[in-house]
């Protein structure tokens, strides 16, 4: 009996963007914002790009702080999300198919967000990047920081506490 042979890259590559879509494509305010994700290996950066509707003060302008709010709940529960769905991926146990057919799983619903402002978002896009501090059965903790032109420079970051999908909800 021969090993099995690891997946070719595009089918791996095919079966992650695949994935992401299906998460993304189900929350009708990512679409809204314009959030899209950039996706390297199991690494999901959040890009809102820069549109005229998010300016919330047109005097200096500044992004509008609902909409930076909204960007880093969004970072934070596709992060939380991927992080649960990734080893389904790569195992195969979930397939293209699955998922073009709908069978991604239920989203974490939010408990809470504390939002901190840092400083006022420009007009330009944005970037967030979300860490998972705990992931249990029922709960979990994403802490998310967002900056623009220099990551070490942030405008905004935010901890969120999520409650957990389960089997019979």
């Amino acid at each position: 009996m021969s090993p099995k042979r690891p997946e070719p890259m595009p089918v791996v590559k095919r079966r992650r963007d695949a994935a992401l879509a299906a998460l993304t494509d189900r929350v009708p305010y990512i679409g809204f914002l314009g959030i899209r994700f950039q996706r390297h290996g199991d690494e999901l950066t959040a890009v809102l790009g820069y549109d005229g509707k998010l300016i919330g003060n047109p005097m200096l302008p500044a992004l509008h702080g609902g909409a930076i709010a909204g960007f880093l709940e969004v970072a934070a529960i596709i992060e939380l999300a991927w992080t649960e769905l990734w080893e389904d991926i790569e195992s195969g146990a979930i397939t293209v198919g699955d998922l073009e057919g709908g069978a991604a799983p239920r989203m974490p619903k939010t408990i809470d967000m504390t939002v901190d402002f840092l400083r006022s978002g420009l007009p330009r896009d944005a970037y967030a990047r979300a860490r998972v501090n705990r992931s249990g059965r029922r709960y979990a903790s994403v802490h998310v920081e967002a900056w623009q032109d220099n990551r070490a420079r942030l405008f905004a970051q935010a901890t969120g506490h999520f409650v957990m999908p389960q089997a019979d909800d």
